[in-house]
């Protein structure tokens, strides 16, 4: 009797392990979907929505929708995408949700949407919008919902900051309001600016060749210089930098130049660093004249700094949407594809101007470098 007990023991252990690797072995569960529903986008009691640029954090737009139905319990993923046109040829999806059929959208979040589906700023445009539900984390079985048009307004927001240049080593000398040329924005990194130009000190005197930073003209703060403080801060090629009244209550020390030449400043705004290099300038001669033109503005003549031939300015042009190009006595067209700054090389393409407002506007013939600075936005 004994050994019949074990025999069985035996054996039943050996089933219940074989019963363990077989659970082991596939986890993963597999769906077969025999229907699918798709969620049904409810209809909004409004056809026109002007964005409100004062109250951007108020709610804008309340979608609601009915849940997709894919035959049994599953937790559904719902995308939110809107779109220019009624193809959605480029979605722009808002927010993706899990088992909720509800989402609202702040202003400024409306706003964001508009523009990146290529919306202009203050102009009336039909925006649509629609549900697509999937399953899973790779978003399998996708169904779209009906599609909901809306007409709306959006409104513009400057997001960047603007620099200027004031210093004796410099065009516009100790005058913070001296048409002061502007730092060059880099089109990637909102945070880096750059200028490459001339900055003279003829004698090698400590106190000349100097300049600073300021964030707008006519006011002395905030300015920016070296982390250093006036009377320590001896010529140097590199650094940190320091901002009254951004990092400190007192005024910082001044960036400069041993000697009179062509030099590309860098700074860097979040790293709170700067770099200053001599750049050769040899054989890079100006164009006999330069002018702005495109669609959004008639022919403007750009005019070269007296101090440094090489920068070119225009003030107060106003520009509508559409696309601008520099171009020289000799037909060579200037233009890159960035919005407010980039770097412009000829036969580059049109610059694009996505909003009406009266610009400063400075263009660099030593690197292309140009921005194009809002006076209201």
């Amino acid at each position: 009797m004994m050994k019949n007990i074990k025999i069985f023991s035996a054996v039943s252990i050996i089933g219940i392990i074989l019963l363990f690797f077989q659970s082991c072995e596939d986890t993963s569960e597999t769906f077969a979907v025999s229907q699918r529903t798709a969620p049904v986008l409810a209809e909004l009691n409004f056809t026109k929505l002007e964005l409100d640029a004062v109250n951007t954090s108020n709610p804008a737009l309340t979608l609601n929708w009915e849940e997709a139905d894919y035959g049994f319990q599953v937790v559904v993923n719902y995308a939110i995408q809107f779109s220019k046109d009624d193809t959605f040829a480029e979605p722009v999806t808002a927010s993706t949700l899990s088992s909720k059929t509800s989402l609202t959208l702040s202003t400024s979040e409306l706003n964001s949407i508009a523009g990146n589906t290529g919306l202009n700023p203050f102009n009336w445009a039909d925006i649509y919008v629609r549900i697509v539900s999937s399953l899973g984390t790779d978003k399998n079985e996708k169904a779209n919902s009906n599609t909901v048009m809306l007409s709306i307004y959006p409104y513009f927001n400057y997001v960047f900051e603007d620099y200027y240049l004031v210093g004796n080593g410099v065009a516009p000398g100790w005058n913070n309001d001296n048409n002061n040329p502007p730092l060059f924005r880099d089109e990637k990194d909102s945070n880096v600016f750059y200028y490459t130009g001339l900055i003279k000190n003829d004698n090698g005197d400590l106190g000349e060749g100097r300049f600073k930073i300021l964030e707008n003209k006519g006011q002395w703060q905030p300015q920016w210089g070296v982390i250093e403080d006036e009377g320590n801060d001896g010529f140097k090629t590199a650094g940190k930098i320091a901002g009254n009244p951004t990092t400190q209550a007192g005024d910082p020390g001044r960036f400069g130049a041993a000697s009179t030449g062509f030099y590309s400043f860098k700074i860097d705004f979040k790293a709170k660093t700067y770099t200053m290099e001599p750049f050769d300038a040899t054989g890079k001669t100006s164009p006999a004249s330069l002018s702005l033109q495109g669609t959004s503005t008639a022919n403007v003549a750009m005019t070269p700094l007296a101090f440094d031939g090489h920068i070119w300015y225009a003030n107060n042009i106003k520009l509508i949407p559409g696309k601008v190009e520099f171009v020289t006595d000799a037909n060579a067209k200037w233009g890159s594809t960035t919005s407010f700054s980039g770097v412009a090389t000829d036969g580059g393409g049109s610059i694009p101007v996505i909003v009406e407002d009266n610009y400063d506007i400075w263009f660099n013939d030593l690197t292309g470098r140009y921005i194009l600075i809002p006076l209201n936005l």
